[in-house]
């Protein structure tokens, strides 16, 4: 089976990425690839990876990356004279405007404007290369992973006779899309799954996961010096983490990796923990340095166990303690592999008792390192994929 898998970097990590390697984005497409996988990021790489081990051809294209899809196009001859990193070619200047003064309330209104669909889509000259690509390659399945950026107008040309169409997300659906267009939508959310087979498009549960082989790829262990750790976002949006973040500033000393505060006061006392956005195998060397990473999962969850962060902590060896949800045992075992609070004060708790008992902390951490290692693995994870598509091809 010929597996194409559409994904896109966060515009962060892309600007962070090419600024730390000088002059990668003139390079070749191979050698900008090569850079990129071993930045450890996307997660749809690991997909791939294990699609090819399991016997078919898998690729994974970025085409929201304008320095890698120019390097494709210059060598395949396409002409583009257009593409900037600046994102859309056809952005006017009013439109330029408008998104430079709400910036300060982006993350106020991301949720609104990804409902609407108002969130950046892919330029003209980048769904031209996008598309050539489709072509070259010519997949059995295109498995999309950005339905909002890469929408219903690119995938209704992309999709032929013969050609499946799927999709994963697991934010909330935006309404703008014409899902139809999908032989099955994947989500790690309970409630998406059904609100895809309420509206008659065909739709499974689909977990994500970690990938085995960074155990070795990451390098030796290092020293764990981050007593408490938090990464991932935080805005004025989150206001129910940030009331979290802040009771617990106020007595561990907790190092908040996010990209920014936006919104949230001076006068809180997370500036004073926050450290700056990782990601990528910087990410993972946060959480391997921590003795304990907390985890939070977001409103859209619903009070199920989804986010990436269970499956990615664990897998480095990282004593997780994370919200109690109730399918949570689905995953692990609460107090044996991972550890769980149920309210601020319980979070208060926990982190006492375990910051000052260290072998009981380690060897729940090992436990929990086992546990993602066997049964929540990127080739458990793939093997799931492939049975879907097989179970829901119109052919």
């Amino acid at each position: 089976m010929r597996i194409l898998i559409l994904a896109t970097d966060y515009p962060g990590f892309l600007t962070q990425f090419y600024a730390r390697n000088p002059g990668l984005d003139a390079r070749s497409f191979a050698e900008q690839s090569r850079v990129l996988d071993d930045a450890l990021f996307n997660v749809s790489e690991f997909y791939v990876e294990n699609l090819r081990l399991l016997g078919h051809e898998a690729v994974c294209l970025h085409p929201n990356n304008v320095f890698l899809q120019g390097a494709w196009a210059r060598e395949h001859g396409l002409d583009t004279p257009r593409l900037v990193g600046s994102g859309s070619d056809t952005e006017s200047n009013g439109s330029a405007w408008l998104k430079r003064r709400l910036r300060p309330y982006k993350a106020l209104l991301a949720p609104i404007a990804n409902h609407l669909g108002l969130l950046r889509k892919l330029g003209r000259v980048e769904r031209e290369i996008l598309l050539a690509q489709v072509e070259a390659f010519r997949p059995d399945v295109v498995h999309n992973q950005d339905l909002q950026g890469i929408d219903s107008a690119i995938m209704r040309i992309i999709r032929k006779p013969g050609r499946m169409i799927t999709g994963q997300i697991g934010v909330d659906p935006p309404t703008h899309i014409d899902f139809k267009l999908y032989d099955l939508i994947v989500s790690q959310i309970p409630w998406v799954v059904r609100y895809f087979r309420d509206i008659g498009v065909p739709s499974e549960r689909h977990f994500l996961g970690f990938e085995r082989s960074l155990v070795e790829r990451l390098g030796p262990q290092p020293d764990k010096d981050i007593a408490l750790s938090f990464v991932g976002s935080l805005t004025a949006a989150h206001t129910d983490r940030v009331k979290f973040l802040e009771a617990l500033a106020e007595r561990f000393p907790i190092e908040l990796w996010v990209p920014g505060l936006a919104g949230i006061p001076a006068r809180s006392p997370l500036h004073a923990c926050r450290k700056h956005a990782v990601y990528g195998r910087e990410m993972y060397n946060v959480l391997r340095r921590s003795k304990i990473t907390l985890n939070s999962h977001i409103d859209v969850a619903r009070g199920s166990a989804t986010n990436l962060r269970l499956f990615e902590a664990t897998g480095v060896n990282t004593f997780l303690l994370t919200d109690d949800l109730k399918d949570l045992p689905e995953l692990f075992a609460p107090g044996k592999e991972l550890a769980v609070y149920a309210s601020i004060d319980h979070c208060q708790r926990q982190l006492e008792y375990f910051l000052s008992h260290e072998q009981e902390r380690e060897e729940i951490a090992r436990n929990g390192h086992v546990r993602t290692l066997r049964d929540h693995n990127f080739r458990i994870r793939a093997e799931h994929l492939v049975a879907l598509f097989a179970k829901w091809s119109p052919s």
